[in-house]
């Protein structure tokens, strides 16, 4: 079976000012649209969509990126292009000993410059995770969404990665965060095939719960832990 194809959308105040952003710190191209923007991947490492809004950010997304690098030399170097591009050091209780550095973008979405030898994202490509705050019925729901294999399971803690490599999808458990508002990172499917009527019942039937749809016609859905994402 052809799986969908997973794009991270961001909320923002302003788009083209954080597409900038992430074009110049993951080396993408832009293709605007309509005020929107895409950052388009390839088989292996997820796209980005940029999209404006003007709804508030209410405490940590549930989702952040995390670079890999591949020396420490690579990692401050990406760190330091962050920061050239508008980026900013957070702190988010990280220890010192840690050697991941936590950043945010210039609409103060958190992300983190993973250290160079972390085994867990070796091979993933520059783009290696998405590390999503969710309970182990998410990640298996998502597993079965993308058509993506765990490659992680434990502790309640999962992981899944496309057949093809590439960026891994993790969560890490709870306890969750309480969702305040709808989530201004969220996940975009497009269906294999186009079938936009077939893949929203597929879902359904997979644990997703209706939402709304949109004047764009996407229809909005969300997750077993009530994630929004978009079927467009």
């Amino acid at each position: 079976m052809l799986s969908p194809t997973l794009t991270v959308t961001f909320d923002a105040y302003e788009p083209a000012r954080l597409a900038r952003f992430w074009a110049g710190l993951l080396d993408r191209k832009v293709i605007e649209d309509s005020g929107s923007a895409l950052l388009p991947g390839d088989d292996t490492q997820v796209s980005l969509r940029i999209v404006p809004s003007q709804a508030k950010k209410l405490g940590p997304n549930r989702i952040h990126l995390h670079l890999t690098s591949a020396s420490s030399a690579d990692q401050q170097h990406r760190v330091a292009t962050a920061l050239k591009l508008g980026g900013s050091h957070l702190d988010v209780g990280q220890l010192p000993e840690e050697e991941h550095i936590v950043l945010a973008d210039p609409e103060g979405n958190e992300f983190c410059v993973i250290e160079a030898g972390n085994g867990f994202l070796a091979g993933c490509g520059l783009l290696g995770e998405l590390a999503c705050d969710g309970t182990r019925d998410v990640g298996l729901f998502w597993s079965e969404a993308l058509g993506w294999p765990l490659v992680w399971d434990q502790d309640e803690e999962t992981a899944i990665q496309s057949p093809r490599g590439g960026t891994k999808v993790a969560w890490g458990g709870p306890p969750l965060a309480p969702k305040l508002a709808r989530n201004r990172q969220r996940f975009d499917l497009a269906p294999p095939g186009g079938d936009q009527r077939a893949e929203v019942d597929r879902l359904l039937a997979l644990g997703a719960t209706r939402v709304e749809v949109g004047a764009d016609g996407a229809v909005m859905l969300a997750d077993p832990d009530g994630n929004e994402f978009c079927v467009s």
